[in-house]
C-alpha cells in the first residue's frame, strides 16, 4: 500500500482544484483535463479518445465545466478559464 502513496491519498486527476475567486464551485481534476483539451480546440470525440472515456462522459464533463464557469458555450468557457488562470 505504501508503494502507491500515503494511505487515503487521492490520485491527482480525481482531486478537485481550489476554486479561484469568481468560480462558484471548483472544477474536478478530470474537468480541468477536459477544459485544457477544449482550450486546445479538441472535439468531444477527440477528447474521448485522448482520455479513453465514452463520448457521453465527455459531454457530461463539458456540461459541468460550462455550468461551473457560468459559460454559454465552449469558447466562452475557455475565455473565462483563461481570465481565471485555469488555462495558459
Amino acid at each position: 500500500l505504501r508503494a502507491c502513496g500515503p494511505a487515503g491519498a487521492v490520485p491527482p486527476r480525481i482531486r478537485a482544484a481550489a476554486a479561484p475567486p469568481g468560480l462558484i464551485e471548483p472544477l474536478t481534476g478530470r474537468e480541468l483535463e477536459v477544459l485544457r483539451l477544449l482550450a486546445a480546440g479538441k472535439s468531444n470525440q477527440r477528447i474521448a479518445h485522448d482520455l479513453v472515456v465514452a463520448l457521453d462522459t465527455v459531454k457530461k464533463h463539458v456540461t459541468h465545466v460550462l455550468g461551473k464557469l457560468g459559460a454559454a458555450n465552449r469558447t466562452e468557457a475557455v475565455a473565462r478559464a483563461r481570465d481565471l488562470g485555469l488555462t495558459p
